[in-house]
């Protein structure tokens, strides 16, 4: 009788469901985001596996103008400058990170390196995940790679976004949602986050 009375004042006060709360809260989804594209992604991502979701600020923001953006994102990739950020992070807390953000030129986004700079991953797995206007990941996926060498880089996910050179910003929403959120289950069962 003792026994049964145990288990069930295990199971009452939610003893299994804080294993997995606390597997959740190891989780870190950090993202990049300048039209809520891959905003739109890590909160689907953050829905399936929990976690908290934290987006890059940077001290200096970039311009609203698309083209002065594009100008100044150059610029920094050619001379290698990294933006300092506002966002901090206590990292030790994290054991996952999945990593968003947009594909900039074909690279990954300064703000981007910058976090990857700032922190030291090492032996944690880092899980990238990218929203483009059509064209792709470009390099951004090996750099994520080169600049965690001492993580464990699972694959990334990747899909279209919105194209702001055209004036589409938030291109998921509605069916394009839903269909986004199947792409990302699929892909979250892939590399086996999902249990």
């Amino acid at each position: 009788m003792k026994m049964l009375f145990l288990c069930f004042l295990i199971v009452s006060v939610g003893y299994f469901p804080k294993e997995e709360k606390n597997k959740s809260e190891k989780i870190l989804i950090v993202y990049h985001s300048r039209t809520n594209n891959t905003k739109a992604v890590a909160e689907m991502i953050q829905e399936e596996v929990g976690g908290d979701l934290v987006a890059l600020v940077l001290e200096n923001p970039y311009p609203e103008d698309y083209h002065a953006i594009v100008k100044q994102v150059a610029e920094e990739n050619e001379i290698g400058f990294i933006p300092p950020l506002k966002t901090k992070v206590d990292m030790a807390r994290y054991d996952t990170v999945f990593l968003g953000f947009p594909t900039w030129g074909m690279q990954l986004p300064p703000p981007i390196k910058s976090f990857l700079n700032q922190y030291d991953l090492s032996d944690k797995t880092i899980i990238p995940f990218n929203t483009n206007a059509g064209y792709g990941v470009g390099s951004s996926f090996r750099t994520v790679k080169k600049l965690c060498p001492n993580s464990t880089v699972l694959e990334g996910f990747s899909i279209k976004g919105g194209v702001e050179r055209d004036g589409i910003y938030l291109a998921i929403k509605g069916d394009v949602a839903a269909k986004t959120e199947t792409e990302v289950k699929k892909w979250l069962n892939r590399i086996e986050v999902l249990e």
